[in-house]
């Protein structure tokens, strides 16, 4: 009875919560739109989006997954002939690199705690 408790409480848990997560990556564009594709990141990787700016140019911008020694770092990179300074803002939840949903965030965080605090009950009960 408990292992099915168990059981039901880690398949409520929302995406990116138990390892490895999708993200949205898209290659260099200087498109603000960038819907992207989804791609499986590895266990040590967060989901990024990276804004590029350069003198006398638009924004550019990339997504997809990186290592969290990456994050909030400012690179230089080439796109078009033009050298960018690219910064790397990182994020952890399921996909959370794709079109703002403050909606979804808001209820991921509300399944996670909820799931969290049944657990917690749970544990409590049995010893």
């Amino acid at each position: 009875m408990v292992l099915g408790w168990l059981l039901l409480l880690v398949t409520a848990l929302p995406p990116g919560t138990t390892g490895a997560k999708d993200c949205v990556f898209c290659e260099l564009t200087d498109s603000l739109s960038c819907p992207g594709t989804h791609m499986r990141c590895g266990d040590d990787e967060d989901c990024f989006t990276g804004r590029g700016v350069a003198q006398g140019a638009g924004p550019i911008i990339n997504k997809g997954c990186t290592r969290a020694t990456s994050c909030g770092r400012e690179e230089p990179v080439s796109y078009m002939g033009i050298t960018y300074s690219l910064v790397t803002n990182c994020c952890t939840g399921h996909l959370c690199n794709g079109a703002p949903n403050p909606t979804g965030s808001w209820m991921a965080g509300a399944t996670t705690g909820l799931a969290l605090g049944m657990l917690l009950l749970l544990l409590q009960h049995l010893l």
